[in-house]
Order: C-alpha cells, then structure tokens, then sequence
C-alpha cells in the first residue's frame, strides 16, 4: 500500500488531545511522495514549530535523492515546553522538567498509537528521535530510556548542560551534576543505538571551567565521552561542530541534511 503519491513531500497537520499532558498537541507529519506502508522508517522531531521556520519541507525534497524516504512527524512545543522537555528521571535544580516523564508517555503510549491508526501502520520499520535545544536533551533522554524502541538519536545544540545542582554551589561537580551525563554513566550498552551531535561555536559565550571552550561544546564531548566509555565506537557516534554555528533555526537547518545523510543515506543503505 501506498499513498501521496506525487513529486514533493505532503504536509498534514493534526491535533491530538493528549490525557497524559492534558492539553491539544499540535503535530506536522512530513509525508514521503510515496509512503511504503510495509518498511516506513518514522523521525520524530520536538521543536516540530521550528521545523515549519526552516523550512523543513523543502529540506527534504532537495535530499529525495539522497536518503532513503522518511516519515517525520514534527511535535510542536506548548506553552509549558520548559517543564515537558528534560529528563524523566530527574527535574532540574529549579524544578524544570517536572513533566518530563507525562510528555514520554504521550509520545509512548498516546502519539506513536494515533500515528499507527491513522495511517494504517501495524509497525515502524525503524524509529529515530531528534530535537533543538532543550528538546534536542528531551530527544536524548527518550532514546536513552527506550532502547529498544529506537535507533538513533539526532541533537542539535543539546542542552547538555540539565543539571540538579546550581553551579554556583561550592560542592557543584559537573560529573555528578549534570544528569543527562549521569543516566548514561549508570545505564546499559544497546549495540545497535546511534548518537548524532552538533554544536555551533558560537552556540554560547558561557566558559564555566575557564578552558576557553564555551560549555555548549563541553557538555557535548562530556557526553559523547561518556557513550564511548560505555563501549559506543566512533562508527555509532558522529558529531559536527559548525564554525560559527549559533543556537538558532538557521543553524540547525544547515546541520539538518548532514544528519539525514548520516542515518539515512542510500550509500549507507
């Protein structure tokens, strides 16, 4: 079965009252010109409202050629983004991401049902998650906690820096305190996982440890150390640092493709 058969990409836009969260979420599914119900590989992307600025649309129809079709589904943000995204283990040291944990049960057990019955899917082929931001940490945590529902993760400009300790206390130990890097310190190793990572450099001024690397870019090798010693080789793990990459839109639309070709390139297939 196939459907939206045609030259470009088709946009359908939903709303799905979610009992988890108890709010109308809003989502954007990017359509291949030919959906192959029986091998759908399925991209969800927090941030989903970003995804319309850049353009996404066209991002994908330039790439047609290049990587295997894709079903993105863009989950737009609420009003509440700073307490939905985070980690489902663990607030923040000011209590941000409290609903962290409801937000991972709507994409389990609320958004990826509603897509199954909507466009007839008894299974994905395969699942990926990415996000901006702080959504690019709640991406994360989600592969991180739900293995075997994904493949790889895609961050851009990763808030890496989610800590349950303010830095400015005397004891603050950004080994300890930065939970993100703790969950995958204390967490298994699923061969098959794969980790995506940008960071521009001029994502942030802020040098915590004054080592003249913004902490934007020091939270990100923090963690991708941490996946190597938990036996992730180089092949699982692809980081690109944009010179002059800033913690915007326009950034991330220009580290996008390089993420698409990386997981889903006809080469590589």
């Amino acid at each position: 079965m196939s459907i939206n058969q045609g030259a470009s990409v088709v946009i359908e836009n939903h709303v799905i009252q979610s009992v988890h969260l108890k709010i109308l979420v809003k989502v954007d599914c990017y359509l291949p010109p030919v959906l192959a119900v029986v091998e759908l590989i399925l991209l969800l992307i927090n941030d989903g409202q970003d995804l319309v600025t850049m353009q996404f649309d066209q991002i994908l129809n330039e790439l047609q050629d290049d990587i295997s079709p894709l079903f993105c589904v863009g989950l737009h943000c609420s009003a509440d983004r700073k307490m939905e995204y985070g980690t489902a283990a663990a607030s923040d040291y000011k209590g941000r991401g409290a609903k962290a944990g409801l937000y991972t049960k709507f994409v389990m057990e609320e958004l990826l049902p509603y897509l199954r019955k909507t466009y007839q899917v008894m299974s994905f082929k395969e699942k990926s998650f990415a996000g901006f931001s702080l959504g690019g940490l709640s991406a994360m945590d989600i592969v991180w906690s739900n293995p075997k529902e994904f493949i790889n993760a895609g961050i851009f400009s990763g808030s890496f820096w989610w800590r349950d300790k303010d830095q400015a206390a005397a004891d603050f130990d950004e080994d300890i305190d930065r939970i993100m890097h703790r969950l995958v310190r204390s967490g298994e190793y699923y061969p098959w996982l794969k980790f995506f990572f940008e960071v521009g450099t001029l994502d942030e001024t802020a040098d915590r440890n004054n080592n003249g690397i913004i902490d934007a870019i020091d939270d990100t090798l923090g963690l991708i150390a941490e996946l190597e010693k938990k036996g992730y080789a180089n092949g699982a793990i692809q980081y690109l640092e944009l010179e002059d990459g800033r913690h915007d839109v326009p950034t991330w639309a220009r580290a996008f493709p390089t993420y698409l070709k990386w997981a889903w390139g006809r080469v590589a297939h």
